[in-house]
């Protein structure tokens, strides 16, 4: 392929060479250099690997691309560009032949709701017969295949080998979260998404190394509107006004508490031996009566959102309801055990906002006792252990206190910063350090009607501790215990 080819999308000025040379691949890790690859020079907050061009050229690189003034060896092709990552997502995009294009693309944006969204939407086209290729916090999802990521979106050019890859498997549709990092770095450049939605916003990722303030946080959740065929907002969010602002896509909405394009009327939690989750009427632009797995008010907007998108497929609306029906989430809110004697749920809450947010919905299902199995992770903000220790005093009936990935602190050290605010509420307490006998001792000695919210590390599948990941999975032990409880009986 000649490098010409690859540049149709992109605003260049040529610096050196020429153009017609030939290439095969795109990179700008200096450390994957070789002959017949374009080495694409980046300024990150430690590293600008503009530095490196003369170690990438001694190692075959013939052709760079350059975001400021640098010394360009003889014999080199280089062309200066605007945005060196905005160049690497659309040379990216033109090496893998735009792969995007070739499905049905859906983007999911959001402060909370990205990835249980992601997977309501990914279960219903299944339950249709279509095959699905998705990306998240979950990792590259292609069939059976699931690749772990770094971040929620991942760097451009991973992106695109991974379009391909579905496009190559015979995926349809592609559906993925959108993080406001991924705009603001450029990750998406060059996908024009057929769908995109928005779930909610509030303040969150903001700090030195992620937004300035809460304005540039919106500003870059609200990119997707602007790189979107059809957009989908939550009517009831606070900043939907500003969200939708300066969209140039169509736009539709979804809403609990007012009139949208689509509507969720007649809500009730269900708490069966079997279920527990919500009930509800699909109205306005389309009308279902929809049953779904996941128990909380906040999944009600997830699953509206996800007929929405749903809707516009023309896809059988007893599919779509027995996918929701039937759903589950790893590690989101996911009722991995439930019986006439407890409910046992597994999910990802981590910081005080997001644990108050499930004990508080966990509370409206009227529980015997509301059970909270948690720890906090180590070398971070001790503000975290303080705030999640009195959110569980105060909205746990009993909270038994635990590991999480400790680390390089000691798992007893966190408890006891954690046991220092809980304690200062009142609330009902024991402490076990061991995670595994943390979740058996609330399974064993739960009451008819408890639910047990085991909280802190939802789908990840190991614990850290003194740097070192060791495979522990809360899914699995609660299984593995509620096997060994029915074989006791």
């Amino acid at each position: 392929m000649k490098f010409r080819e690859w540049l149709e999308e992109l605003e260049y000025d040529v610096i050196s060479g020429d153009l017609d040379i030939e290439v095969e691949d795109v990179i700008y890790d200096s450390r994957k250099a070789r002959e017949h690859v374009v080495f694409v020079c980046t300024k990150g907050t430690k590293v600008d690997s503009h530095e490196f061009i003369p170690e990438v050229v001694k190692a075959g690189v013939r052709v760079l691309v350059v975001e400021r003034q640098a010394e360009i060896p003889a014999g080199v092709t280089a062309i200066r560009v605007h945005s060196s990552r905005e160049a690497l997502a659309l040379l990216s995009a033109a090496r893998f032949d735009y792969p995007q294009e070739k499905m049905i693309t859906i983007g999911v944006t959001g402060t909370k709701g990205k990835t249980t969204t992601t997977h309501m939407i990914k279960a219903i086209l299944e339950s249709c017969g279509k095959k699905v290729g998705m990306i998240g916090t979950t990792g590259i999802v292609i069939g059976s295949e699931v690749t772990p990521t770094m971040n929620t979106t991942p760097e451009s050019y991973q992106l695109f080998e991974s379009f391909e890859r579905m496009a190559q498997a015979g995926c349809e549709y592609m559906v993925m979260e959108v993080s406001s990092q991924a705009f603001k770095m450029h990750r998406v450049d060059g996908i024009r998404f057929d769908y995109g939605l928005f779930t909610n916003i509030s303040p969150d990722h903001i700090g030195p190394d992620e937004h300035a303030d809460f304005n540039e946080y919106l500003y870059y959740k609200s990119q997707l509107l602007d790189r979107c065929r059809i957009g989908i907002v939550n009517r009831d969010d606070e900043h939907y006004h500003e969200i939708i602002k300066d969209a140039s896509c169509e736009l539709t909405s979804f809403s609990l508490e007012q009139e949208a394009d689509f509507m969720a009327k007649q809500i009730h939690y269900v708490s069966e031996p079997e279920f527990v989750g919500l009930e509800f009427d699909v109205a306005g632009r389309y009308a279902l009566e929809a049953r779904v797995n996941i128990p909380g008010r906040f999944n009600v907007y997830n699953a509206l959102a996800a007929i929405s998108v749903c809707s516009f497929l023309d896809l059988p609306k007893e599919n779509v309801r027995h996918a929701l029906e039937h759903l589950s989430v790893n590690g989101r809110m996911e009722i991995v055990y439930a019986s006439k004697k407890c409910t046992v749920i597994v999910d990802y809450a981590h910081n005080a906002v997001s644990m108050e947010s499930l004990l508080e919905t966990l509370r409206e299902y009227h529980p015997a006792r509301l059970v909270c199995v948690f720890g906090c992770g180590g070398n971070r903000s001790k503000d975290r252990r303080y705030s999640m220790g009195d959110s569980a005093g105060r909205l746990a009936d009993f909270s038994i206190l635990t590991a999480d990935n400790s680390r390089f602190e000691k798992t007893e050290d966190i408890i006891e910063d954690i046991r220092s605010s809980i304690e200062k509420t009142g609330g009902d307490f024991i402490e076990i350090p061991d995670r595994r006998e943390a979740i058996a001792y609330s399974m064993v000695h739960a009451r008819p009607g408890d639910m047990i919210a085991v909280i802190g590390k939802g789908h990840e599948d190991y614990q850290e501790v003194n740097g070192v990941r060791h495979h522990f999975s809360d899914r699995e032990v609660v299984l593995e215990i509620a096997a060994e409880l029915e074989k006791s009986e």
